[in-house]
């Protein structure tokens, strides 16, 4: 047990402190760069803060399928949907995939953390309020038409197991009107791992996932879906039944 509280005390404050330490070295980075590199290197600033983070806390991904390249200024942009489990999501997503992730919009308020996401073009979502997710959507499209990779976890909120439950639509309308490609993705943890981010504070999940052991983690990425003359709804009808035959791929990977 001591050597567990001495992990998790070396994790939780290393994952503070990073995050801490990085932001402003990648401010004073990002602008000192042309308009034109300000994506690159906030791809490559908020991967380098991901892998840090899964290294930290020990995590291993292992991906089946084709992680597509960075999108660049000037090319069509891409929405990524998966389903949501663990607060560690979103590292493992932006180490694989890079961009920026639509967020809870709470999140913005947090310490260290809600500063590090509103630097790097987090998008915020308040799901209670019809004005903030039409406003949203829009931030969302305008993202894509700009050319950029966009994640967001459209189930709203993390569930444990992996039944893939229905997904919000309002970020398919944007990948429609955008006319992107829509990117599925499944994620599944060992059952073991204790990853589940259900009924507990983030500080607690952050306390009880510092304190683990080595985890094992899959990604199962599908082909792309073309968003562009296909209805909204339809499009989240088919990214949902992708997502689901996903998870099945990635729980393959990393056991029952």
């Amino acid at each position: 047990m001591i050597r567990r509280r001495a992990r998790q005390a070396y994790r939780a404050g290393g994952f503070v402190a990073a995050t801490a330490a990085m932001l402003p070295l990648y401010l004073a980075h990002h602008r000192r760069v042309p308009d034109d590199d300000k994506d690159v290197v906030r791809d490559l600033w908020v991967r380098r803060w991901a892998r840090g983070l899964l290294d930290l806390f020990a995590v291993d991904v292992v991906v089946r399928g084709a992680v597509p390249p960075p999108t660049k200024r000037g090319e069509r942009g891409r929405l990524i949907v998966t389903n949501h489990r663990s607060a560690i999501d979103v590292g493992v997503i932006l180490a694989t995939f890079g961009g920026t992730m639509v967020s809870r919009a709470d999140l913005a308020t947090w310490p260290v953390v809600g500063a590090a996401a509103r630097s790097v073009g987090t998008v915020f979502v308040d799901r209670s309020s019809a004005k903030s997710g039409a406003a949203t959507i829009r931030a969302i499209q305008k993202h894509l038409e700009d050319g950029q990779t966009i994640t967001l976890f459209p189930e709203g909120t993390t569930f444990a197991g992996d039944e893939v439950r229905p997904f919000h639509g309002g970020a398919f309308i944007a990948a429609a009107r955008a006319g992107v490609d829509v990117l599925p993705v499944g994620l599944a943890y060992p059952a073991s791992s204790g990853a589940a981010f259900v009924d507990e504070t983030f500080l607690a999940h952050l306390g009880r996932m510092a304190m683990s052991d080595a985890t094992r983690m899959g990604i199962a990425v599908g082909p792309p879906i073309p968003a562009k003359g296909v209805r909204a709804a339809e499009l989240t009808e088919r990214a949902h039944a992708e997502v689901s035959r996903l998870v099945l791929e990635a729980r393959a990977l990393v056991g029952p």
